[in-house]
Parts: C-alpha cells; structure tokens; sequence
C-alpha cells in the first residue's frame, strides 16, 4: 500500500510529495527544495524512514517545481524523468532561476523520458502516466487506480486550474487535458495538486468554476 507525504517548500509553496510502501522503496515527485533547511527537511524524513529513493518524477519543469532535482542527484543519485516536451525549460532555466532570486545549479540530464500511458512501477506500487498539457509543454499526471488517487502538478487545484499565461500555456489545452485525461476518473479519485490543498475529481466537476 502507498503512503503519501506532503512538504511544501520554497517561496512559491510547492508540495513536492514522498510516495513509499512497505518495500522501503520510495519516489520523489516534484523535488522543489531550495534552502539548506528544507533539503535537510526532506533527507531526515528519508533517512528517519528507512526509504530507498529510487525515482525522481517531474510533473512539469518550472523553476519552483524542479530546485530540488540537482540536490537529489546529487544525495542519492537519482536523476529526473519527465516528457521530453519539458527539455526547453532547462534551456533558460538558470536565468529564469535567477529573475525569482534563486541560483540555479547544473541541471541533471534526465534518466529516462516519460511516455504517456507509461506505466512507472517501484517495489509494489506503480503509477500511470497520464499527458496533460496546457499549463505548460510536456505536463503529466500520475495516477494510481488501485488506491484512486491522481498527481496533478499544476494542472488541478482545489477550486482553481494552472496559470496559462506563461510560455507554452494554453486555456483551451488545459481544458481538453482536464476534461479528457482528469475528469474521466472517477469522482472518488483524490486529487494532489503542485500547490494548496487535496481535493476529489468529483468536488472539481461539481464546485471548480473554471470548468463548469
């Protein structure tokens, strides 16, 4: 069985997310520490646990989602997997970083590029990889059908939908993404987003007034 947990990091308030079972394995989703306390924050929580990280999933690659992939290379030498559309973020990722005040190392080239519908497996758990652009070029989602619960990055939140205002956004495509890739699960499926708190498929249908 996957446990979650949640840790919020760096001024923009990103839940990176631990997900483990009882192999001791885990998966890293969004790393987006930054300072010295919350690096240590991340890395006593693994240690204290016991957990063997053994993937790094990106949901998408803006700056405040992707801080923490050089810290996790480096610590447990796992590198990042994302889609392939994602690569030019890393192009301007150390000026973008720098526009926010935050300096930016060298950037991990990625273990493996994520395929949508690409099953992501570790000890006895795994996720399905589910393509939803809009928010930005190469997002996915992650979803588990066997605990019911979905990944979302910046694509859902509780109330509201991801920005698309910055480059490579796209309102329509956001929409489709929800629609066709979200909102086709069930109302039960549980809802983690990039930032703020956890919500249903089922709530957003009913409550999200982007998408009514």
């Amino acid at each position: 069985m996957i446990k979650i947990s949640k840790f919020v990091f760096n001024a923009f308030m990103v839940n990176t997310y631990l997900l483990y079972d009882e192999t001791g394995d885990c998966v890293i989703i969004d790393p987006a520490c930054y300072e010295t306390g919350e690096k240590a924050q991340l890395q006593d929580f693994i240690t204290e646990n016991n957990l063997r990280v053994v993937r790094n999933l990106n949901t998408h690659c803006h700056i405040d989602h992707v801080l923490g992939n050089e810290f996790v290379s480096l610590t447990y030498g796992i590198r990042p997997e994302y889609h392939k559309n994602s690569v030019p973020f890393f192009q301007t990722v150390q000026e973008i970083g720098a526009s926010f005040g935050y300096t930016v190392g060298r950037m991990p080239e990625p273990k493996k590029f994520l395929v949508p519908g690409e099953v992501v497996s570790w000890g006895n758990s795994e996720l399905t990889v589910l393509f939803t652009p809009g928010h930005a070029e190469g997002s996915v989602c992650f979803y588990n059908e066997a605990q019911d619960f979905v990944v979302t990055g910046d694509v859902l939140f509780r109330d509201t939908i991801g920005r698309t205002d910055l480059p490579t956004g796209d309102f329509d495509q956001l929409m489709a993404s929800i629609r066709n890739r979200l909102f086709t699960l069930p109302d039960a499926t549980i809802v983690y987003p990039g930032h703020g708190p956890e919500t249903t498929i089922g709530y957003e249908k009913e409550n999200n007034p982007f998408i009514r």
